[in-house]
């Protein structure tokens, strides 16, 4: 570096015009956190180098990601502890970074890294590895390959026993805490129209529309997310007051996609685009035939582009698949009969080695599962689920139960013959033609 950019030459009123810092804030860095630390002339008053701008501006930049200037400085003085310039890009340091490149193992490393200190449950090194990330790689490498990929991998962990349910609670929690932290620090929007982002009811999984709010913002779009959870009568008078250029929808699960179904169908009747994506229909492709929609595609570091690409052309929406009339008569049936035939399981002596708990858990999902594919016109669809179920039984030993899954299928088969009359026929020639 330069020997001049250390001579302290700048008063405040410069400093204040080019980082766009307040005084006061300055000065109360200088107090918590001795950054800057300014030479005082005679008469007291501070002179700031042109080094000590350019660490401000950095600071500033790494807080408009969604850091606190705590961790932003912390970050600044490991880097310096590490022989690094924070100043210089990640490749071109006086001494090689230990993740330098946004392509490579190092990315890897960094995310198996991440992914390790929120499996001990370490709030602080998960934060700590988060912070570098965003001071070395660009925003997008770090919510799609860090967190998005880093979630995944700690979900297949859970699904082959290897992770626990608290640890995977411990990890969504911070990265959604990140992800809304990065959409608070966003600027104001610069782009015409608004774009509101929801869950249907009962979607619960807030990652993907999260991380597309944050997308959509850092391209000036104006983004309403609404969250969780989100029942058709409030997204109707939502939607009403918004007047959005578009509605995108987000579910994760066989029944939120079923639950999405009607507002598909209301935003239809009000005139407004809706673009919806999630696992379930990347593990279920006849689902995107059924919702009237544009699909925003398998890959979510793509929907931005889709997104803008939709806004531009406005195309129609394609002929949708519906749910025949004795689908939706079974559909009435099941709902009114459930009831009965899950009192009716608790009474077979074929279930009475079946926990009560795992029996009402497996009742509730099964359950569910069946009203969703009836709602949603195929019952077909019930089967890979079944396939994901079965293998979580398989590699979670300790909810394993001397009763198999196909076991307690034909045993709710068995109850359904005796509780349901002709009108639920779907299911019952479903039952009869499972193997």
């Amino acid at each position: 570096m330069s020997a001049n950019k250390r001579i302290p030459t700048f008063n405040m009123k410069v400093v204040v015009q080019e980082t766009g810092l307040k005084p006061d804030t300055l000065r109360a860095w200088e107090r918590r956190y001795g950054m800057p630390n300014p030479q005082r002339t005679r008469g007291g008053h501070r002179l700031y180098s042109q080094h000590e701008i350019e660490m401000l501006k950095w600071l500033v930049a790494r807080q408009e990601e969604g850091m606190s200037i705590s961790h932003a400085v912390e970050l600044w003085q490991q880097l310096e502890k590490d022989g690094q310039n924070p100043l210089l890009p990640p490749d071109k340091g006086t001494i090689e970074p230990a993740f330098p490149h946004i392509d490579g193992e190092r990315v890897n490393d960094l995310r198996a890294a991440w992914v390790a200190a929120c499996l001990a449950f370490d709030e602080y090194q998960a934060q700590h590895l988060l912070a570098r990330a965003f001071a070395l790689f660009p925003l997008e490498t770090v919510c799609y390959r860090v967190l998005q990929q880093g979630l995944t991998e700690i979900g297949k962990g859970w699904y082959e026993g290897r992770v626990t349910v608290q640890q995977e609670h411990f990890a969504s929690a911070l990265a959604l805490r990140q992800l809304e932290a990065l959409l608070a620090a966003l600027p104001a929007p610069t782009k015409n129209g608004r774009i509101l982002v929801a869950c249907p009811p009962h979607e619960l999984h807030t990652f993907s529309p999260l991380i597309i709010s944050l997308m959509l913002r850092r391209q000036g779009r104006d983004v309403v997310y609404l969250g969780a959870n989100v029942p058709l009568d409030r997204m109707e008078a939502s939607v009403t007051q918004i007047k959005p250029l578009m509605v995108i929808m987000s579910a994760q699960t066989l029944i939120t996609a079923a639950n999405l179904l009607p507002m598909a169908h209301k935003l239809q009747e009000m005139n407004i685009p809706l673009a919806f994506g999630g696992a379930v229909f990347n593990h279920i492709p006849q689902l995107v035939t059924i919702i009237p929609g544009h699909f925003l595609g398998k890959s979510l570091d793509q929907v931005p582009q889709v997104v803008e690409e939709l806004l531009q052309s406005n195309p129609p929406i394609g002929k949708v698949k519906k749910a025949t009339q004795n689908y939706l008569d079974a559909y009435q049936r099941f709902v009114a009969a459930r009831s009965a035939v899950e009192a009716r399981l608790h009474q077979l002596p074929e279930l009475s080695n079946m926990p009560t708990a795992l029996l009402n858990n497996t009742n509730e999902e099964f359950g569910n599962n069946i009203e969703a594919a009836l709602q949603l016109g195929d019952l077909a669809m019930i089967r890979s689920n079944l396939d994901w179920v079965e293998g979580l039984l398989l590699n979670n030993h300790e909810r394993l139960t001397k009763l198999s899954l196909w076991e307690y299928l034909d045993a709710y088969h068995k109850v359904v013959k005796d509780v349901m009359d002709q009108r639920a026929a779907p299911l019952l020639d479903w039952f009869a033609n499972l193997n």
